[in-house]
């Protein structure tokens, strides 16, 4: 059972989700517009939210920002925007996953029980203590925060997941099956979900796929995370680091 927000404004629909919802033993609240939502988010603790794009009063993105800047609640987007560059584009505003318009309610149930569960893992196991350091790069997986030469990292929650987990095994290549898994908790799924994040996550580096400084890809191996080859040995060793390519 999860605590699930609907933010649909077709009344037609939302009664479909509330009711489909509803009878798989959910509790649901709904909501048909943005400015709503972000009432009901600020006041109610929920464990999903399936936000529509097309809403009345606000673009489905901008709302999707504005939840992301005071809660990490996993949001699955619902939009009839199919074209690769939008998917690209609400990803990288924070949403975990996306249906495109029409889909079954069936489909729905899928993606939420698979987004619930990678949030239930994330939330149950204990954060390491120990900070991590890789070159110029520092990681508290505790506090959940990451710097760079001394500068703050503004990093999304899966962001830092990611960043977290690589920086964690410097030098070693991680094969995305891997990362779908310990990061995404998902047994199999989309590469482009991967590429996404590791390409915002370079921008946020100061690196770019031509040029790494830290994050390596591997093509058909994986990614590998490890310092850039002036900054030397990472805790006395030194990682078996390829020249940057």
């Amino acid at each position: 059972m999860a605590s699930v927000l609907v933010v649909e404004d077709d009344q037609f629909v939302r009664s479909a989700l509330i009711r489909h919802l509803t009878d798989a033993a959910h509790l649901v609240r709904s909501v048909g517009t943005a400015l709503e939502a972000l009432r009901e988010v600020a006041h109610f603790r929920f464990d999903v939210v399936v936000l529509d794009l097309g809403l009345p009063d606000l673009d489905g993105s901008e709302a999707l920002k504005m939840l992301r800047g005071i809660t990490d609640v996993p949001v699955i987007v619902a939009t009839a925007r199919d074209d690769e560059s939008e998917i690209v584009r609400l990803l990288n505003a924070g949403a975990d996953d996306y249906l495109t318009k029409p889909f079954s309610v069936e489909h729905l149930s899928a993606r939420m029980a698979a987004v619930l569960r990678r949030a239930r893992a994330t939330g149950g196991q204990a954060p390491s203590s120990t900070v991590i350091r890789v070159g110029g790069l520092t990681v508290d997986p505790l506090r959940r925060q990451a710097e760079l030469d001394g500068a703050p990292l503004d990093l999304t929650r899966r962001e830092f997941d990611l960043l977290a987990f690589l920086a964690g095994r410097p030098g070693v290549v991680v094969p995305r099956k891997e990362l779908l898994a310990e990061v995404w908790q998902q047994s199999y799924g989309d590469d482009q979900t991967i590429d996404v994040h590791l390409s915002w996550l370079r921008r946020k580096l100061g690196e770019t796929a031509a040029r790494p400084r830290y994050l390596h890809t591997l093509r058909g191996v994986g990614v590998k995370l490890e310092p850039p080859a002036a900054a030397g040995p990472v805790g006395g060793t030194t990682p078996g680091a390829e020249p940057p390519r």
